[in-house]
């Protein structure tokens, strides 16, 4: 597997960005959470004037064998379909990073499709699906490590372009069903606990899908190891989330701002910090998902995310929506002005 060098960020140039927000024209803190995230970036950019170029999220599609089981309410075939709508601009993370001036680019991971027609759609498809895990291992550790190389070399390519703040977006029908696995291991938190509604399941079809993942996590014993997180994403990821996980270690070593969507999105980063604690450093949490399990997922990182819309859809959106937020902490840092510059008097 590729060895990443992540570096914990330097924290020397934090009590310089404290005093700079501290004597903008407001009372202490008055900025709240907007005053957190300025100091992130600047951190992060190991400067006092950070800026945001050509901000970008990336969707990952792939499709996931365990669908077939039923754990969702749509069929397979929506995945592909939903790939083609983010094409045509038609679906809820075109209209939002078109509305915040994000850049968008569609990746197919692995959908059971074929895409003929001329687009833009980034082809770094590993398989036509993963296999069902509740007979077999989803993918196999080839495949796994060559879709966090192909994650990886898609940002790298990304931040290379000039962005240097990248959000992660997934589809894939029957994803929500990997993302509560991987959570149950890897948080010991029991599998009833992470299981969700996903696309709308009612109660039985719930209560189905729960039963189908606890048979699943003790039929593939023998094929992961607890403390082995790639072992755990092997057995029961996606190659999308495979490929977010590579690419948001990619993004750390480089030493990118990282935008955390919802549950799916969580998932492959709480992967991704197992293996490198330090990429939570460059991480911030865009939103909490209405998927039950992801507010417990997020304690777990210790994280507090920015919104909580009760938005659940997934794509991206919620990195998309809190851009703007993100937008106004680093322009009030740069453009607001000092109690000195406005002849302001300070606080007695």
């Amino acid at each position: 597997m590729k060895e990443f060098t992540i570096k914990p960020i330097s924290l020397e140039i934090t009590s310089h960005l404290k005093s700079k927000i501290d004597l903008k024209t407001k009372p202490l803190g008055a900025l709240g959470r907007l005053e957190e995230i300025a100091l992130k970036i600047g951190t992060i950019e190991n400067t006092l004037t950070p800026k945001l170029n050509a901000p970008t999220i990336i969707v990952f599609a792939g499709d996931h064998g365990i669908s077939s089981e039923g754990v969702s309410p749509y069929p397979q075939e929506v995945t592909y379909q939903m790939v083609l709508n983010f094409l045509n601009g038609g679906a809820a993370i075109c209209v939002f990073s078109k509305q915040n001036g994000i850049n968008l680019k569609i990746v197919d991971a692995g959908v059971n499709h074929d895409f003929l027609i001329p687009s833009s759609l980034i082809n770094a498809k590993i398989a036509k699906g993963t296999k069902n895990f509740l007979k077999t291992p989803a993918m196999t550790k080839e495949q796994c490590e060559n879709a966090l190389l192909k994650g990886a070399s898609i940002v790298k390519k990304v931040i290379e372009e000039g962005s240097n703040i990248i959000g992660f977006g997934e589809m894939g029908i029957g994803n929500t069903s990997s993302a509560s696995i991987i959570m149950s291991l890897l948080c010991s938190i029991p599998i009833e606990k992470c299981v969700g509604r996903g696309a709308g399941l009612d109660d039985s079809s719930l209560k189905k899908k729960m039963g189908i993942l606890k048979q699943a996590i003790q039929k593939n014993s023998h094929h992961f190891r607890e403390n082995n997180p790639i072992s755990i994403l092997t057995t029961f990821g996606g190659f999308e989330i495979s490929m977010i996980c590579g690419g948001m270690l990619q993004a750390a070593e480089l030493g990118v701002i990282i935008l955390i969507d919802g549950f799916i999105a969580t998932s492959a980063l709480l992967v991704a910090s197992k293996l490198y604690p330090t990429i939570l450093d460059y991480c911030i949490f865009c939103h909490e998902s209405d998927e039950s399990g992801h507010g417990m997922m997020l304690k777990y990182l210790k994280a507090e995310p920015l919104l909580h819309l009760k938005m659940r859809l997934g794509e991206g959106t919620g990195a998309a929506i809190a851009y703007p937020l993100i937008k106004s902490a680093v322009s009030f840092l740069n453009e607001m002005a000092s109690f000195d510059e406005a002849n302001v008097s300070e606080k007695l």
